[in-house]
């Protein structure tokens, strides 16, 4: 017997799900794409979602003054993370939609060459574009029409998917090593 009714609420839930699907399309409305889970996960993942940290919670209220200080036994101060962070995403960003774009030279080019901005302009400026740049790559995960799975023509097998993947993990490993110097300096 209990097979029976197993059967019966798993046909059910197919049907209720097959009449959700007409109904939608009933409103006017397309089905839901099959990916789109995976793009809102990739999204969550990206805002700083789930066990990361958000990027506004580790950098958006450092003073400025304390963006080149380093700490004992930490190589990099919150302007060299911010900056590394800024450019690499940046570089994954237009690899993944431009077939032109060239990237900076490994490792010299990926980070900057002092230890403390050049100036509270500079340091604002550094936070606005690796936020620019962030929502573009959301966007580019968002628009159904990208295709997250298609290889990168002018690649070597790297997705969308694998470039937004290598955004998140990046970031979140960088804004952990800020979240620790910032307890580091006592901020």
């Amino acid at each position: 017997m209990p097979k029976k009714k197993s059967a019966v609420k798993k046909r059910n839930a197919r049907s209720v799900s097959a009449s959700e699907k007409v109904k939608s399309a009933a409103r006017g409305r397309p089905p839901a794409s099959p990916d789109k889970s995976l793009r809102d996960n990739l999204l969550y993942l990206l805002g700083g979602g789930g066990a990361h940290a958000h990027f506004d919670h580790a950098l958006g209220d450092w003073p400025v003054q304390l963006a080149g200080v380093k700490v004992a036994n930490f190589p990099h101060t919150a302007w060299m993370l911010l900056e590394h962070m800024r450019i690499a995403q940046w570089d994954i960003l237009e690899f993944s939609r431009n077939p032109r774009h060239v990237s900076p030279p490994w490792p010299e080019g990926y980070w900057p060459t002092a230890e403390a901005p050049p100036s509270e302009k500079a340091w604002n400026d550094a936070m606005t574009a690796f936020k620019k740049d962030l929502r573009a790559m959301e966007q580019l995960v968002a628009n159904p029409r990208t295709d997250l799975y298609a290889r990168l023509p002018w690649g070597d097998g790297q997705t969308v998917l694998r470039e937004a993947l290598l955004v998140a993990d990046h970031n979140a490993y960088h804004l952990g090593q800020l979240v620790m110097l910032r307890k580091s300096i006592g901020i």
